[in-house]
């Protein structure tokens, strides 16, 4: 007898999704890395973005930007509400950020990254006028057991005995900003050590979730932009972010509350990103303890990026060998 076999259709037609968004992050990270130093962040974002949206029009997907980047500054954004992709397939949600830390990068200062977050459509977090959120993030042996309102002590204390090691062996990131004062001093009486975030701490999150970075903790005042970023990752990752919106002034506040939101509301990893199905891509642009920076060598061009996807759990260290003459992507 003689049987013929149909081809294999995948059940899964967006497997490949989370390397071609590395595209689009290594994109954007070497054509901000090329202003190292510069001193002009708006500049750095510029060409981030004009190179990450082509790569990001060739994908393989039907997405809409939910969280853009640079609205806090009017620097030049991928906007809220842009489609991206060539169409095809599904909706998805987009958080990105083509350089999260222009700054750092217009310093030549270390943990700058290109990070891109995806979810299905309507399960990623929109802040509307929520531009800043109180937040922490730890490890997966204490998710599920930490309160927002706690002292610091109390955290680091069960992260400590979560870990087998002592307070005074752990790592809080922080934001080097002048309202995390007396957090900072908590923290230093508590007895942990501090590793100062200068700019951007979606890097930061993810570090405090990912052994060997020497950080145990994320904790304070932050974008909402990068938290639902963070969250992207997180869901990818594990570890936990719980966090509350904040806002700056009276004016901030009653917008936040005119647009429906519970300020009061802690807010979880899966309230950021509710989909059961998310990518995250991450490209350094300078050195960092997550990632190395964009290498410019003779006819050659090294990034480092990660890969990650919820639904298989995998996280993929890519290093990436661009020939400069030849590559899309750096051309663009």
């Amino acid at each position: 007898m003689t049987t013929t076999e149909s081809p294999q259709v995948s059940p899964d037609p967006d497997r490949n999704l989370a390397l071609e968004l590395v595209r689009a992050t290594e994109a954007a990270a070497i054509n901000g890395s090329r202003l190292l130093g510069f001193g002009d962040k708006n500049a750095v974002d510029a060409a981030a973005v004009d190179a990450m949206r082509p790569v990001l029009g060739s994908v393989r997907m039907n997405g809409v930007v939910v969280i853009g980047e640079g609205e806090k500054d009017e620097a030049p954004m991928l906007y809220n509400g842009e489609r991206v992709g060539d169409g095809s397939g599904p909706e998805w949600d987009i958080a990105v950020d083509p350089v999260d830390g222009t700054t750092l990068t217009a310093k030549s200062l270390p943990d700058a990254v290109s990070v891109l977050g995806v979810s299905p459509r309507g399960t990623m977090f929109n802040p509307g006028p929520a531009v800043y959120m109180q937040k922490l993030v730890v490890p997966g042996q204490v998710a599920g057991e930490i309160d927002l309102d706690a002292p610091i002590g109390d955290t680091l204390d069960r992260i400590a005995r979560a870990t087998d090691r002592s307070i005074s062996e752990l790592t809080v990131a922080v934001l080097d900003r002048p309202r995390h004062e007396p957090l900072v001093a908590d923290i230093r009486r508590a007895g942990a050590r501090i590793r100062f975030l200068l700019d951007g701490d979606v890097a930061g999150a993810i570090m405090a979730v990912t052994p060997g970075t020497g950080v145990d903790m994320l904790v304070g005042v932050g974008g909402t932009p990068e938290g639902v970023l963070a969250g992207c990752a997180l869901r990818c990752l594990g570890g936990e972010l719980i966090g509350r919106l904040v806002a700056r002034d009276e004016t901030e506040k009653r917008a936040i509350l005119d647009a429906g939101f519970d300020m009061d509301r802690v807010l979880t990893t899966t309230d950021l990103v509710a989909g059961d199905n998310v990518f995250f891509a991450a490209t350094g642009v300078t050195d960092g303890a997550l990632l190395r920076g964009v290498r410019f060598q003779s006819h050659q061009i090294i990034t480092y990026s990660l890969s990650m996807r919820s639904r298989s759990g995998t996280v993929r260290l890519i290093e990436g060998r661009h020939d400069p003459d030849r590559s899309f992507l750096v051309n663009h």
